[in-house]
C-alpha cells in the first residue's frame, strides 16, 4: 500500500516544481511574473475545492476510483497544457494545469490517506507520513528533470509544449501503478492486536464514528482548522521567500551569500520538509498528536524568535532554525489526518480530511501576503536586510501562538456526534461487493 500512495503522491507533488516553467514561458509568450503564476495559484485553489467537495464522493467510491480520476484530471491537465504552449493560447494553459490538473491534485492527494490507515491502525502517523511524504518530494525528482527536458526541448513555445506532453504520458503510467496496486483492507486483514492495543499517553483517541457532516458541526473540527492554517502559513511564510530572504539576511556581512548558495539552502529546506513528514508523524505515534501539534507550535515560535533576535548575526543559527520550521510544516500535513482519525474514527476521514484542507488554501494565500506586504512596506520606509522580515516574524509567532491554544482546546467528541454502532459496522469502508466476499 505505501508504494500505490508514493506513485500518486510523487507525482502531483511535481506542483512545487512549477516555478521552473516560469522564466520560459514568460519569455515565449511574453507574460508577466504574475500571469505565469496563475495556474499555480489555480492548481492550489482546486486542490483545496475538489478535496472539500470530492471527499465525500471519494470515501464513497473508494481509493482505485479516486486514483482513477486523479489519473486521468492531472495527465490530461498537463496534456491540455501542451497543447496551448503548441497553439501559444496561455488560457489553455491556466485551463489545463490550474482547473483540470487541480482537481486532480485535490482528489489525489486525499485518495490514500483514509486507506493507509485503514491498513495500519497502530500507526496512523507513519501511515499517512508514507504517503504525505510523497507530495514533499515530488518537486525533488520534477524539478531537474523538467529542467533537463527544457534543456533539451528548447525553452520556445513548441518546447515547453513537449515537455508537459511527456510529463503528461509519464505521469499517467506512474500513477497507474497505485490504481493496480491499491485495495481497502477486508476485515479478516486487520490486525486485531493492533486494534486493541493501548493508546499512547496523553493521546485524544475515540473507538466511535463520527461523518462528514456532523465532523464539521463540532468545534474540534474548527480547532483542528486554526491550528493547520496557522501551522501552514508559518511555514510557507519562509518557503515561499527562502532564496531572498536568506540573501537579504547577510548582504551586509562581510560573507554574503550566493545565488548558487541560496538555491543549495531552498534544497535543504526542501528535504527538511520532507523528512519532517515521516519522521514528525511517526514520532506523533509514540508521544500523541495533541503532544506533537504543541512542538509545532510551541517550539517553532521559539524558532521565529531566534532568527528575528540573531539570524542576522549568524548562518548557522538561520539555516538551524529554518529547518526546523520546515520540518515543522511537513510534519504538520502529515499528521493531521492522523489527529482526524484519532478524533472522528475511520469512518469518512477521508472526506473530513478534505474539508479540512482548505484551512491550507487560506494558508497559502496569507503567508506569502504577510511576508511579501510586510517586506514592500519595510522597504519602502527605507528599511533593507533583516529589517525588512521584522514585523512579519512577529505576526508568524502571533500566528503560532493563536494556533496553540487553539490546539489546547481540542477535546474528545461529545456523543450526540457519533454514528450509531449497527451503521459503524455496515460502513467500514468496503464496497457491497466486497463486504459480501468477505
Amino acid at each position: 500500500m505505501p508504494p500505490a500512495a508514493l506513485s500518486v503522491h510523487l507525482s502531483i507533488g511535481q506542483a512545487y516544481a512549477w516555478s521552473v516553467f516560469k522564466p520560459p514561458l514568460e519569455s515565449a509568450l511574453g507574460l508577466s511574473g504574475t500571469a505565469s503564476a496563475l495556474p499555480f495559484q489555480l492548481g492550489i485553489v482546486m486542490l483545496g475545492l475538489s478535496a472539500a467537495f470530492g471527499g465525500t464522493l471519494v470515501e464513497r467510491k473508494g481509493p482505485r476510483w479516486a486514483m482513477t480520476v486523479a489519473l486521468c484530471c492531472f495527465s490530461s491537465g498537463f496534456l491540455i497544457a501542451a497543447l496551448g504552449a503548441a497553439t501559444e493560447q496561455y488560457w489553455l494553459i491556466v485551463l489545463g494545469y490550474g482547473f483540470v490538473g487541480g482537481i486532480g491534485l485535490g482528489i489525489g492527494y486525499i485518495s490514500p490517506v483514509s486507506t493507509l490507515i485503514k491498513w495500519f491502525p497502530d500507526r496512523p502517523g507513519m501511515a499517512t507520513g508514507i504517503a504525505i511524504m510523497g507530495f514533499g518530494g515530488g518537486a525533488l525528482i520534477a524539478s531537474p528533470w523538467s529542467a533537463q527536458m527544457l534543456e533539451s526541448f528548447g525553452p520556445d513555445s513548441r518546447g515547453i509544449a513537449y515537455a508537459f506532453l511527456v510529463h503528461g504520458l509519464v505521469y499517467a503510467v506512474f500513477m497507474s501503478l497505485g490504481v493496480l496496486l491499491v485495495r481497502v483492507p477486508r476485515p479478516v486483514d486487520r490486525p486485531r492486536e493492533a486494534l486493541g492495543a493501548p493508546p499512547p499517553a496523553g493521546a485524544l483517541i475515540s473507538t466511535a464514528q463520527v461523518s462528514a457532516r456532523s465532523a464539521v458541526r463540532t468545534p474540534q473540527f474548527w480547532c483542528l482548522w486554526v491550528v493547520l492554517c496557522m501551522n501552514v502559513t508559518a511555514g510557507i511564510g519562509i518557503l515561499e521567500k527562502a532564496a531572498p530572504m536568506i540573501t537579504d539576511f547577510f548582504a551586509r556581512t562581510d560573507t554574503p551569500v550566493s545565488v548558487s548558495a541560496a538555491a543549495g539552502f531552498v534544497a535543504l529546506l526542501s528535504a527538511a520538509n520532507m523528512a519532517g513528514r515521516i519522521g514528525w508523524s511517526s514520532t506523533s505515534d509514540l508521544i500523541g498528536r495533541k503532544n506533537v501539534y504543541r512542538v509545532y507550535l510551541g517550539v517553532g515560535a521559539v524558532m521565529y524568535l531566534l532568527i528575528a533576535r540573531f539570524g542576522d548575526s549568524s548562518k548557522p543559527l538561520f539555516v538551524i532554525c529554518a529547518l526546523v520550521i520546515l520540518s515543522f510544516y511537513g510534519g504538520g500535513f502529515a499528521t493531521i489526518p492522523a489527529y482526524l482519525k484519532d478524533l472522528f474514527g475511520t469512518y469518512q476521514v477521508g472526506a473530513i480530511h478534505g474539508r479540512l484542507l482548505t484551512a491550507w488554501s487560506t494558508a497559502g494565500v496569507l503567508g506569502p501576503l504577510i511576508v511579501n506586504r510586510v517586506a514592500d512596506s519595510q522597504e519602502e520606509a527605507g528599511r533593507s536586510g533583516s529589517g525588512l522580515y521584522g514585523l512579519s516574524f512577529t505576526i508568524m509567532i502571533g500566528l503560532l501562538v493563536v494556533g496553540f491554544v487553539a490546539n489546547e482546546l481540542v477535546r474528545p467528541v461529545h456523543p450526540r456526534h457519533h454514528v450509531p454502532a449497527p451503521r459503524e459496522a455496515a460502513d467500514d469502508g468496503l464496497t457491497v461487493e466486497q463486504r459480501h466476499h468477505a
